[in-house]
């Protein structure tokens, strides 16, 4: 019992420790493309599925100098070149833009990364999508079977 206990003690301080690798290497790739300039994001989280970041620099036009992308399941997915967009007006980028061999959610964060540069440039305010706890409570309160609380009403 005691060796379980270990394994999984182990699995979850690896799993933390590539997390924070991972962390460290998209920040310093996101911070390398701030410093040149204007940066357009867009995530799609995948749950189950290959999840995907997109990072543009973009110039003063929104037109893309450079893009790069983070794609995959596991914690030892990098930042990688994203070629194919320079001279593009990434406003203008749809879900079908994506590479074909790309998974379906590397579309979804282009076209989340145009969304987000059009909201930024009118002005508006950026949502932020739920954090993981907000879904976890939702789904607990859905077998749970009790309704959720809207306008303090139930």
């Amino acid at each position: 019992m005691a060796g379980i206990i270990v394994v999984v003690l182990v699995a979850i301080a690896m799993q933390l420790f590539l997390t924070y690798r991972q962390m460290l290497h998209f920040s310093s790739e996101f911070a390398a493309l701030r410093r040149r300039g204007k940066v357009a994001v867009g995530r799609k989280s995948g749950g189950f599925h290959a999840g995907a970041i997109v990072m543009f620099l973009v110039d003063d036009q929104g037109i893309i100098q450079e893009g790069r992308y983070m794609e995959g399941v596991t914690s030892l997915a990098r930042v990688r070149p994203l070629p194919g967009f320079e001279g593009r007006d990434v406003a203008r980028l749809t879900r079908g833009d994506g590479p074909r061999r790309g998974h379906r959610n590397l579309g979804k964060a282009l076209e989340d990364a145009a969304n987000t540069y059009r909201l930024y440039t009118s002005g508006e305010t950026v949502s932020q999508p739920p954090s993981p706890l907000t879904y976890m409570t939702g789904a607990v309160r859905r077998l749970v079977g009790r309704p959720q609380v809207r306008d303090g009403r139930q």
